[in-house]
């Protein structure tokens, strides 16, 4: 099983930058794909209509999608929902996009996996510090995904990942972590995810890779980053795909 997850850019040039993906995407081997901030499902159909040899999708809403979070997939999904986390201040620009999580159940030819894509509230202080405004409200809606991962069937495998918009390091992940008894595919690694700029030259890793095996088995993973570079676009531009890297990861179930 070969996964990526990617922050796909809300903002700038949208739909050329979408398509271009959704090229990238059709020519992977990646099986599934889950993406946050896409936010119209025009832009779904853009995708899909790039990416033909993702035959199965899953995402909730109407012309808005809630949570912005698309999974793309090569095996059938059986089934899939989404939960939305707490709504809590600061008021921000940010609560339109209904923050939450998909939890989608996909047959693969090893057997039903369980995927959890999420897209945790963004830090505006750049302080992850237990007591700042805004990693208590990731801690909140981290306590609402634990709830939500211990509802998943024991017997089956896991894996949650998204834009938590939290550091490798920080406190309240590694709480979440233990806490939701999963393991991080890429614990360890200092390497930032969000591409860094002029304004944030050594941003954290914020996009993350997390498993649980099903009982009794063991789960085994490897993860790296992808579309780091510029690309061309339909018109000839070079542009980069989004602001964040895409984590794609590999992995193996054994008893």
């Amino acid at each position: 099983m070969r996964l990526l997850t990617m922050n796909a850019l809300y903002t700038g040039d949208v739909p050329a930058r979408l398509r271009a993906l959704g090229a990238a995407l059709d020519r992977s081997d990646h099986d599934v794909v889950c993406l946050q901030e896409v936010m119209y499902r025009r832009h779904v159909r853009l995708i899909r209509r790039a990416a033909p040899g993702y035959r199965y999708a899953a995402c909730s809403g109407t012309a808005l999608l809630k949570g912005g979070l698309v999974l793309l997939s090569r095996w059938p999904i059986s089934r899939y929902r989404f939960v939305r986390y707490p709504t809590t201040g600061p008021v921000r620009g940010e609560l339109l996009m209904r923050k939450g999580a998909q939890v989608a159940y996909v047959a693969t030819p090893a057997g039903e996996l369980a995927v959890v894509n999420t897209h945790l509230s963004a830090n505006r202080d750049d302080d992850w510090s237990p007591a700042n405004r805004y990693t208590r409200i990731a801690a909140g809606e981290l306590a609402r995904l634990t709830a939500l991962i211990a509802a998943i069937d024991p017997s089956l495998p896991v894996a949650v990942v998204g834009d938590l918009n939290l550091p490798r390091d920080s406190a309240t992940l590694t709480d979440f972590i233990t806490a939701a008894g999963l393991s991080d595919v890429l614990a360890g690694d200092t390497r930032p995810t969000y591409r860094p700029t002029p304004g944030w030259p050594s941003p954290p890793a914020l996009d993350h890779v997390l498993i649980r095996a099903a009982a009794g088995e063991t789960l085994t993973g490897n993860a790296d980053f992808v579309f780091q570079d510029k690309v061309t676009l339909g018109d000839g531009r070079q542009a980069y795909l989004s602001d964040h890297y895409g984590v794609q990861a590999e992995f193996g179930r054994s008893e």
